[in-house]
């Protein structure tokens, strides 16, 4: 057994040893239930999958193939006749690896239902997506949109704007320091980048401050850049296309040319009805009598001030084409935006302030149009430091579009990654149905800030952690002593099953073992994620970050699983892992 020396001064020096990971006793006893004499045989090991971890499923063959891989993967000199046994060493390591997850295993196997229009989603979306950092200083580029790209993100923000000389197009926050990048170098990003961590659409939302040549410019560089994949415009669509419908394809939503007006024009002189149900004057009037309020400092994609109308209303016609989702600008305050009752689709943006002040009066209203149309949510302006929200409001509500600040780090930014690492990781995540309903009157019945009864309880029993060893120096956490860590552990989701718990610290040890366990009540298990923190306890200073991550319980697997943890980014360590035992009551 290795040990560690810390020197507490200059005379005086402590020796710690290094313990190594010993099996835990609940899973001595499970090896034992499903061994004979010591050895675990592959009917053995099929029985445990079914009745210990919940893999009710799983064929003999599949319990096989996931054996062998396990035994070629961690013992590669053994022979194939010997890959048919486990012992209780190699039986531990098992469930340590990455291939005893707790979520559904391989982790990009899609298996929610892809075929519902796009607003029935939860999807992946970044704001500001070319930011390197803070949003007032920091570079603009490219590299941060193919992170995300990388990560599963599927909706890419883009602020275009007329560079110095006028005759080309930079990706910068306006009013900013922020050095800008070529729109060109996003566009090649994207298409390269798009679809390797999932086939499902890639939405890019821009926000354009151009003028008229410039875009034209946009829409060539874009036609020239996506060919095919660039999804064509709807006149009106009556319902959302399905990802399914749209793998491996590319969608531009931003506020259309005010062109509408002409084609009304020309349908009334025709005796048709508009494409909205109203005559072009009744369209004016309604713009006079509800004029769209927009906040100083607060202006996005789907607010856009007169100006910027005006230069639209002439958009050269490539480029209104491209456009295949409109942002819409909500005139007339919530009330009369909640009421539209337009045959078409729409896509809608407010920042996190607004939505939380609106759900307070209108948190049923606002899911129930959120039920055919798109709403985008995005950070208030006063986070320069590119700090995010808490996401829940959003997708409480059915927001589907709730916009992050990938390039950021925090708790919020961790409930985001955890949410998407549902469904495969693919981006998309089916909106639980409870969202998605209506009564026989025509009524929500679903209001996030009701008590309802308990559906199920989750039981989490933690064992143990290791690996801290490999990833860190051995001062990283405390110059005088091995690390004295600590877990805490809750659910984040709806308020009343919102809750948090700790473990105890345990002193001087790269391997510590806690065996604890904890219950939470969930009321609405369907929008729970479980989040997991591993600190190391400081008595003089801030607890230090050990290690992190969220995990969707719609679908964590039951019994004894690996939980690999992240960085402040939500990278995935090597080594870094907690054993822990999953139940639902």
């Amino acid at each position: 057994m290795s040990k560690q020396t810390y020197r507490v001064c200059l005379c005086f020096r402590r020796r710690f040893r290094l313990k190594e990971a010993e099996v835990p006793e609940d899973v001595q006893a499970v090896f034992e239930k499903y061994s004979e004499n010591g050895v675990m045989n592959l009917d053995h090991f099929y029985e445990f999958l079914k009745k210990e971890q919940g893999e009710e499923k799983l064929t003999k063959a599949e319990a096989e193939s996931l054996m062998e891989s396990f035994l070629k993967e961690h013992y590669k000199h053994l022979k194939f006749f010997q890959h048919r046994s486990l012992y209780i060493k190699e039986f531990f390591e098992y469930l340590l690896s990455g291939i005893n997850a707790p979520l559904p295993y391989p982790p990009n196997k899609v298996h929610h239902d892809m075929g519902a229009p796009l607003s029935h989603y939860f999807i992946y979306t970044g704001h500001n997506s070319y930011l390197t950092g803070n949003q007032i200083s920091s570079d603009c580029s490219e590299k941060p949109i193919v992170d995300a790209l990388k990560r599963g993100v599927r909706v890419i923000e883009l602020d275009m704007w007329p560079n110095s000389s006028k005759d080309d197009v930079d990706i910068r926050h306006g009013g900013t320091l922020t050095p800008p990048v070529k729109i060109i170098k996003c566009l090649k990003a994207i298409k390269e980048n798009a679809f390797v961590a999932s086939k499902y659409p890639v939405i890019i939302t821009l926000e354009d401050h151009l003028t008229q040549d410039l875009q034209a410019k946009v829409a060539k560089m874009m036609s020239e850049t996506f060919g095919n994949t660039l999804v064509p415009r709807s006149e009106c669509y009556l319902e959302f296309p399905s990802p399914e419908s749209l793998k491996n394809r590319i969608i531009i939503s931003t506020k259309p040319p005010k062109e509408y007006l002409e084609t009304e024009m020309l349908q009334e002189e025709n005796g048709g009805s508009t494409a909205k149900g109203r005559k072009p004057s009744e369209e004016k009037a309604r713009e006079k009598e509800n004029p769209t309020v927009v906040m100083k400092g607060d202006i996005e994609d789907g607010d856009y001030q007169d100006e910027d109308d005006r230069d639209q209303e002439n958009a050269p016609t490539e480029y209104k084409h491209m456009i295949a989702i409109r942002a819409e600008k909500m005139k007339g305050g919530i009330i009369e935006w909640l009421r539209v009752n337009s045959p078409g689709v729409h896509r809608v943006s407010l920042n996190e302030e607004k939505l939380e002040k609106a759900v307070v009066t209108h948190g049923t209203e606002i899911i129930r149009f959120n039920q055919r149309n798109l709403m985008r949510v995005y950070p208030k302006g006063t986070r320069i430091d590119s700090s995010n929200y808490n996401p829940f409001v959003g997708w409480m509500h059915g927001a589907q579009m709730v916009a992050f600040n990938m390039q950021g780090r925090g708790r919020p930014l961790w409930l985001m990654q955890g949410m998407f690492r549902a469904n495969g990781g693919c981006g998309y995540v089916k909106k639980p149905d409870f969202l998605l309903r209506l009564g026989p009157n025509n009524e929500v019945g679903f209001d996030p800030n009701r008590r309802l009864p308990v559906q199920k309880t989750l039981k989490v029993k933690i064992y143990m952690g290791q690996g801290w060893n490999l990833e860190f120096r051995r001062t990283h956490f405390d110059l005088y002593s091995p690390p004295d860590f600590y877990v805490k552990i809750g659910i984040a989701g709806v308020p009343f099953d919102s809750a948090m718990r700790n473990t105890k610290a345990i002193e001087d040890n790269w391997t510590p073992v806690w065996n604890e366990e904890f219950s939470f009540p969930l009321t609405v298990p369907e929008l729970a994620l479980l989040r997991i923190e591993v600190r190391e306890f400081d008595t003089s200073d801030k607890d230090d970050f050990g290690g992190q991550t969220c995990l969707p319980v719609s679908e964590l697997k039951t019994g004894i699983r690996a939980i690999p943890l992240c960085n402040h980014r939500g990278d995935m360590y090597k080594s870094v892992k907690l054993l822990m035992r999953f139940d639902f009551t």
